[in-house]
């Protein structure tokens, strides 16, 4: 019976007698005994951890089956005996002492006079003490954190009492004691939450107000900045919800839920996961995008890299970038700000930061350029009042959000970065409208002939088309598209796929409407196409009813044209039963597009991790899914014509057809060995983190073995339905392989 409990319980609680909620000078906890609060959602007493034969006294959760510890009174002082008592004495203090009256802990505060104390445990986990007659509070445990937040707990500074509120970690799980870990508010005048190791910064939030991508949760926050205090608190309106905020001993910041149909705890959210995430992983004047494949640092504008081969290379002491241009004074000299929108502010930490209240964006802009040490500026709304932060010195930390709720950063740079940035971004009217202008004055006076043209053009395109149409096995026929102009013919690459029209395409989807969106991934958006028919646009289903999706580049895709034309290429010479097929693709202005079957059942991904739609697939099925991935990573290293190596092999590239039949998508990255060559090696690593082997994401090196591990990970995950990057949120120091290694 020992052996259940010890295995069912991390920590070692014995169960015995207790007090509700008050504890008063007449009476004492043992060990062995506990305080339990009034609705029994925590408890006070004596505990030992995980393979630890000292005694601590701690409050821990009694609702959840998993004992969990949220405070530790004498976390470096613990005694190795079960001889502990905890009382209040006749000086007024709580204390808890052994057996030979020797006192281990106390609150030592002063009482006055004669008052009678008691220490009460209240629903919220702040342990107080108390006098009885007035209530009077003279100390409370919310001031003395150990790891863990708890709803309505403040962390910060206490200016009357100059108490600075911050978390530590354990040791280690079996040791409670302070470890090198700490999350404390910076108080600056920007304030923001910096996450250290030792005294390195590893993670920050970045400044108040803080939106939902710096602390991603649905709860909600309660900031004070006053003569007596500078806090953050938290809290959920359902008070019902157990949660907790905790660092660990490893450096991550984790916001953990009850789940009680599970009976265990999940992870809210938790960071630093990503290596954009840490803190001034690129170094100081540069941006980090989290989107990209792998770590994708860039300078600011008006910034180069500091040391160009150990930027490309992301690695050394020298990351980070510099002045294109330090000779030149950028004070007075025309010099203005780049917007760079959707980003986590920066920090400052040598010069620093000024907060500027109730300061709008023209009056912010125009105090940033009368200071000369000015760098940049932005406007932050909390939902009362605009006000202007400035920064001064390096520029620390920035990263891509992608969030709308996120301020726009405004660099100041020079005047011919300010143009050059300008013209980036001029419209219609702006320098190169000029000569449009022009254009169009000459073009007017003979828009009455083109007219006529164009209709005489589209009849005799329409019976064209109609007779292609007839001709053709399949009904999915758009106008062939042009090449002229167009990055693709400047590359004198023939794609050798049908080029269709970019309006047949609009008229599909009803203009690219987000009701006929599938999804989203790497690449850009994904549409599902229905039937059209006009005089010139014929589009629709191939001959047995199945629909077209249509895959379109998006402008923030960290895929670009290089991946377009290897996709296209590619996937038109390779045919099997377990690949997507590809239909053709469009190429208009900016504009381009991938034409697909259309795969209803969305990807592996989509029902291997969800609860619901995972019941649906019985072992039979996910082995039929599996031989058909391995049939197709088959075909791709020794079956086609050419050898190809996919580089980016995970679930949410394998799609579902409607009868459940897997196949692989997705080639923009993917390479192709020649003859008999078997491995190869790039400078660039691309592909996702968690499905990579180890000699790809560390040295570059890949091969056809480098995908048959990632398809051992997916087949991992297919058979346990876990994901293996939620596997290390789960179990720290593993991930899904290591849990199964074990």
């Amino acid at each position: 019976m020992l052996k259940i409990l010890i295995l069912v319980f991390p920590f070692f609680f014995p169960i015995c007698s207790s007090f509700t909620e008050i504890l008063k000078q007449n009476q004492s906890v043992k060990d062995g005994q506990t305080l339990i609060s009034k609705e029994k959602n925590l408890s006070i007493g004596f505990f030992s951890p995980t393979n630890s034969s000292y005694r601590y006294l701690g409050i821990w959760f009694t609702k959840v089956t998993e004992q969990t510890l949220v405070w530790v009174a004498n976390r470096n002082d613990p005694f190795n005996d079960s001889s502990g008592v905890l009382s209040v004495n006749q000086d007024g203090n709580l204390v808890f002492h052994d057996s030979f009256n020797r006192p281990l802990w106390s609150t030592n505060v002063s009482v006055q006079g004669q008052a009678s104390t008691a220490a009460q445990l209240p629903d919220s986990g702040n342990l107080v003490l108390v006098e009885e007659n007035n209530k009077n509070v003279l100390w409370q445990s919310f001031d003395y954190p150990t790891d863990t937040l708890l709803p309505n707990m403040p962390l910060g500074l206490n200016r009357r009492t100059r108490l600075n509120r911050f978390l530590t970690s354990w040791k280690s799980r079996a040791d409670p004691g302070t470890g090198d870990c700490i999350f404390k508010l910076n108080l600056t005048e920007a304030p923001q939450f910096f996450l250290y190791k030792g005294s390195i910064p590893y993670w920050r939030t970045g400044p108040w107000p803080w939106r939902s991508s710096a602390i991603k949760s649905d709860f909600k926050i309660n900031y004070t900045n006053n003569g007596d205090e500078i806090a953050y608190k938290y809290f959920f309106d359902d008070s019902t919800i157990i949660t907790r905020l905790v660092v660990d001993n490893s450096g991550l910041l984790h916001h953990f839920v009850w789940n009680d149909g599970e009976h265990r705890w999940k992870a809210f959210w938790s960071a630093p996961i990503y290596r954009c995430e840490k803190y001034g992983q690129c170094g100081a004047y540069s941006i980090c995008n989290p989107e990209d494949i792998v770590l994708q640092c860039s300078c600011l504008p008006g910034y180069d890299p500091k040391s160009p081969r150990q930027w490309y290379l992301r690695e050394g002491s020298e990351l980070g970038c510099v002045r294109k241009k330090l000779g030149l004074s950028m004070c007075g000299n025309g010099e203005g700000f780049v917007k760079m929108e959707r980003v986590k502010a920066p920090f400052s930490p040598v010069a620093g930061q000024m907060y500027l209240s109730m300061m709008g964006y023209e009056a912010c802009k125009q105090a940033c350029l009368r200071n000369c040490s000015c760098t940049a500026f932005t406007s932050l709304n909390d939902g009362k009042e605009t006000n202007c932060l400035h920064w001064y010195g390096e520029l620390m930390d920035l990263e891509v959000h992608y969030d709308e709720n996120d301020p726009s950063v405004y660099v100041r740079v020079d005047a011919a970065d300010l143009a050059k940035n300008t013209r980036k971004s001029t419209g219609f009217f702006g320098n190169k409208g000029r000569l449009a202008l022009v254009v169009m004055s000459i073009t007017v006076p003979l828009l009455p002939v083109m007219l006529l043209a164009q209709i005489w053009l589209r009849k005799k395109k329409k019976t064209r088309v109609k007779r292609k149409l007839h001709n053709q096995s399949i009904c999915f026929i758009g106008t062939k598209g042009s090449l002229e102009g167009n990055e693709l013919e400047d590359s004198n690459t023939n794609l050798g796929q049908p080029i269709f029209d970019l309006s047949c395409i609009v008229a599909a989807t009803d203009n690219l409407s987000p009701a006929n969106k599938l999804g989203q991934g790497g690449f850009g958006p994904v549409f599902k196409v229905y039937t059209v028919t006009t005089h010139d646009c014929y589009l629709g289903q191939l001959p047995n009813g199945q629909h077209i999706a249509v895959k379109r580049l998006s402008k923030s895709s960290r895929q670009g044209i290089e991946e377009f034309k290897n996709e296209v290429k590619l996937i038109a010479k390779l045919q099997h039963r377990n690949l997507v097929k590809m239909i053709g693709c469009c190429i208009q202005g900016e504009e381009k597009m991938l034409i697909y079957e259309y795969m209803p059942n969305k990807s592996l991904n989509f029902f291997i991790f969800d609860p619901t739609r995972s019941s649906s697939l019985n072992w039979s099925k996910r082995f039929e899914i599996i031989i058909g991935i391995a049939r197709g990573i088959l075909y791709l290293h020794h079956d086609s014509r050419l050898r190809i190596i996919h580089r980016d092999l995970k679930t949410s590239n394998i799609l579902l057809d409607d009868e459940m039949n897997p196949k692989i998508s997705d080639f923009g990255i993917a390479r192709i060995f020649k003859g008999d060559q078997i491995h190869d090696r790039t400078n660039k690593v691309v592909g996702t983190y968690g499905y990579m082997s180890p000699e790809y994401a560390i040295f570059g090196k890949f091969s056809t073995k480098s995908y048959v591990f990632s398809f051992g990970v997916i087949l991992l995950e297919i058979v346990s339905g876990k994901k293996n990057s939620n596997s290390y949120m789960e179990h720290h120091s593993l991930t899904l392989i290591g849990q199964v290694r074990n």
